[in-house]
């Protein structure tokens, strides 16, 4: 059994996979648009190109998402996405690149658990912990 995240995009889903499997070195093995979906007819022209669904695989790890149907979507809330870097310089690579364009919520530092810590929402209105283990 696995729980895993999936996302919703107001119509920046791909753009956001695209930043995330490069920053996070992951893998979009599964993408499908409306266009390409058995449900196509029943899309508006300008959706036609959006997320149906799309899933990337990160390590031993699933991140998946779609754009959210016209009209629906909600803006993220009462989550975040938690990233565990291997080291402080990790951490603070993944604060810079995910909070670029987006809103701190709480700085990289020093915490009693860990040796970097951080929570923002990104460019893509997603919420991120960004987190450190303390050294063995």
């Amino acid at each position: 059994m696995s729980v895993d995240p999936y996302l919703l995009f107001n119509g920046n889903c791909e753009e956001a996979f695209k930043f995330y499997e490069k920053l996070l070195g992951g893998k979009i093995v599964m993408k499908m648009t409306h266009r390409e979906s058995p449900v196509a007819a029943q899309i508006p022209p300008d959706w036609q190109d959006k997320i149906i669904h799309i899933r990337m695989d990160v390590g031993d790890r699933v991140l998946m998402a779609s754009d959210a149907p016209p009209g629906r979507y909600e803006k993220p809330q009462g989550f975040s996405v938690s990233i565990t870097a291997k080291d402080p310089a990790e951490a603070e690579r993944f604060f810079n690149e995910l909070s670029k364009n987006g809103k701190v919520i709480m700085p990289l530092g020093k915490t009693f658990w860990s040796p970097a810590f951080a929570m923002l929402v990104d460019r893509f209105a997603i919420p991120w912990m960004v987190n450190c283990n303390q050294a063995a």
